[in-house]
């Protein structure tokens, strides 16, 4: 892991196309600007982990519950 110290209205780099840049600190709050292409995904992590789990559920779908759901619809 990197550590790195910035002051508020500094940025991070990653790569040419990840700009992190300090926003605002506050007590031992620090908030972060994000920009990024839109083709990369960015979430905070118990964002991503629940969308992993989610992607993990779905894939293990039997197929008889699929034609449940589809026959479930108007």
């Amino acid at each position: 892991m990197l550590v790195l110290s910035r002051h508020r209205d500094e940025s991070i780099m990653i790569g040419d196309d990840v700009v992190i840049t300090i926003v605002d600190i506050r007590g031992d709050k620090v908030r972060l600007g994000i920009e990024a292409p839109n083709d990369i995904p960015v979430h905070r992590q118990e964002v991503y982990e629940a969308i992993k789990r989610e992607n993990r559920k779905a894939n293990h779908i039997q197929p008889a519950e699929l034609r449940s759901l589809k026959e479930d619809r108007p």
